[in-house]
């Protein structure tokens, strides 16, 4: 079993991490699908694709028990059939994540890096954002940023943000792992952030939290989450 590493962030959030080593057949044994699952599985035709779909199932299962399911909005946005947790999910390459929490909005976003990111790095960053110039530390920095504004996307779940003029992280002294902060700035939202970075290997993973009596929730997002959540995780 390739599972990685299950973190407790604090009593009600988790985070854990999957690298996809197995063979599809082996994550079919490993997972209980509904018929959800199977149809939206069905779809997929690469098996890179399926492998994401079946290691987010297993992933999962660690984390909460084999009875908890994922459903999503019209937007594509993941959430779990009971409304017992705020989730995020990424994937990239080998790795999967999930974070959950049943008292915070959470955000999370995973990278492989390549050297492409550079000859992009205009359309997500501004002004106000310092990258090292270090060859051998931009890259890191810059999937960092990439992430973070991922992660802060997530978390804020509102259409028309732009990553280059509504989210901005704050200049920080790079490390292999470490804090940062962050603001989201449109029309309608008005926050700051704290964010965690990290390295595994050649991956990017940046992860955020907030409580969510501090963030405003869309109304489709409440229906998903309906009652007040338990603070096992």
């Amino acid at each position: 079993m390739a599972f990685i590493t299950k973190h407790y962030l604090n009593e009600s959030t988790v985070l854990g991490v999957w690298k996809i080593e197995e063979d599809i057949q082996t994550l079919l044994d490993m997972v209980e699908m509904d018929n959800e699952d199977r149809r939206k599985y069905r779809v997929f035709k690469s098996t890179s694709r399926k492998l994401e779909f079946l290691s987010v199932r297993a992933l999962l299962a660690e984390l909460l028990g084999k009875d908890s399911r994922i459903v999503y909005n019209k937007n594509n946005k993941p959430f779990l059939r009971d409304g017992s947790r705020f989730i995020s999910i990424t994937h990239s390459h080998k790795l999967t994540a999930i974070i959950c929490s049943t008292d915070e909005k959470v955000g999370i976003d995973l990278e492989y890096m390549n050297a492409n990111i550079n000859s992009i790095a205009f359309k997500f960053l501004n002004r106000r954002e310092k990258v090292s110039n270090d060859p051998d530390h931009r890259k890191y920095h810059l999937y960092i940023h990439w992430c973070a504004k991922e992660s802060l996307y997530k978390i804020c779940d509102k259409e028309g943000i732009n990553f280059r003029n509504n989210i901005t992280i704050h200049p920080f002294e790079l490390k292999e792992s470490g804090e940062i902060t962050g603001e989201v700035r449109t029309r309608k939202i008005n926050e700051s952030f704290e964010l965690n970075y990290t390295r595994y290997d050649n991956y990017a993973i940046v992860w955020t939290k907030k409580n969510y009596e501090n963030i405003e929730i869309s109304g489709e997002e409440q229906s998903c989450f309906t009652a007040r959540p338990r603070q096992n995780t």
